[in-house]
């Protein structure tokens, strides 16, 4: 019987087996076990589907690119090296440099919140990376750019161009939940990293509290 895989949020955030941080995570022991069995059936499915395991790690390594996590975007850069071609590894390299923003940009409706209007950069994958990366990959990551830099401009139009590229609605689907599921994987590794290389917190603060309000402080 094979071994169990390592908990990979454990394994970004560097958390070692009876280290505080590990008994925290362990408080919640059933959204531990969720937040791996999405990690799971996200990166490591017995049968892919819709979105090949290649374009998985592709438009992870991208993501985690463009939120600045190097250790997030590194583990993702050592799974689709091992499952690609170099030159396709190399141009999400290129794509991430690319596509590094700020943001959040985006138009509300017009109303109260037109007032929180931000223009901002678009993004398009680059001529000379385009036919290394493909019609598919090419829509996949320039709609994870769109969530990621610009969720206000979201609309039926940005999925109607994943159609377009050959997305089916079971892959969009897919591919929606796995950018989803980043976000929230990079904010909790984040938040951990911090917690772990901050200094030790007061004593009348419980380190639960400390981790919480790194989170809802948006700072991660």
């Amino acid at each position: 019987m094979s071994a169990a895989p390592p908990d990979v949020i454990d394994l970004l955030a560097g958390i070692e087996p009876a280290s505080p941080l590990y008994d925290i995570r362990n408080q919640r022991a059933q959204a531990r076990e969720n937040a791996q069995k999405s990690y799971l059936a996200l990166f490591e499915p017995e049968v892919p589907g819709d979105l090949t395991t290649v374009e998985r790690f592709a438009v992870a390594n991208f993501v985690a690119g463009l939120h600045r996590q190097p250790a997030v975007a590194e583990f993702y850069a050592a799974g689709l090296h091992r499952l690609a071609e170099r030159r396709i590894s190399d141009a999400i390299v290129t794509e991430i440099s690319r596509g590094s923003t700020r943001g959040p940009y985006g138009r509300y409706p017009d109303g109260p919140l037109s007032v929180e209007d931000v223009a901002g950069p678009g993004y398009q994958v680059a001529p000379e990376n385009q036919q290394v990366l493909g019609r598919k990959l090419i829509a996949a990551l320039e709609h994870a750019h769109l969530l990621v830099f610009h969720p206000r401009d979201a609309s039926p139009a940005a999925l109607q161009t994943l159609l377009n590229a050959g997305w089916s609605t079971t892959g969009i689907v897919t591919l929606s939940q796995l950018i989803s599921f980043l976000a929230f994987q990079i904010r909790v590794v984040a938040g951990l990293r911090t917690l772990s290389s901050a200094s030790e917190a007061p004593v009348d603060v419980p380190r639960t509290a400390v981790f919480t309000g790194v989170l809802a402080s948006g700072r991660v």
